[in-house]
């Protein structure tokens, strides 16, 4: 009896211990990062590149890169490359969330449907103009030196 008790206590802590360590890898793997709105924390992995875009100005930049073929990851197949595309920005990037913090992108597939299509032809033109009015300033400040 004194011996199933101990083997019990033994594979119970064992079990802990496991569940501790994993614990330990997710948290040290991410970064706490307070959102400045309501001041509320969450947990965003250390090595995810932060925008200061909002999602959709996020995807419409991904996709003029990716649909002018600037960049790609298979040249020869745009179904897979858009794919590979968006599932690079969900595991790479976070975007600005409308309070000031820093989301991270479970999937960017409706946002990239977005850039594709007609209906939002004014969107992207204006995401365009603005960045392309940021591009300039840089230039006339390359200029200027």
């Amino acid at each position: 009896m004194k011996r199933a008790k101990t083997y019990t206590i033994v594979d119970n802590y064992f079990k802990l211990d496991m569940r501790l360590k994993k614990l330990e890898d997710l948290i040290t793997s991410k970064e706490l990062v307070t959102m400045q709105g309501d001041g509320s924390s969450s947990l965003i992995p250390l090595k995810k590149c932060r925008s200061s875009y909002s999602k959709i100005e996020l995807a419409n930049l991904f996709y003029v890169l990716m649909d002018e073929g600037i960049l790609y990851f298979d040249s020869n197949d745009a179904k897979k490359n858009r794919g590979d595309f968006q599932k690079f920005i969900s595991k790479n990037f976070t975007y600005n969330d409308n309070e000031g913090g820093q989301k991270t992108i479970s999937t960017i597939s409706r946002q990239f449907s977005e850039c594709k299509g007609y209906t939002y032809k004014i969107k992207q033109i204006k995401f365009l103009d603005d960045f392309i009015a940021v591009m300039q300033e840089r230039r006339r400040r390359l200029e200027k030196r």
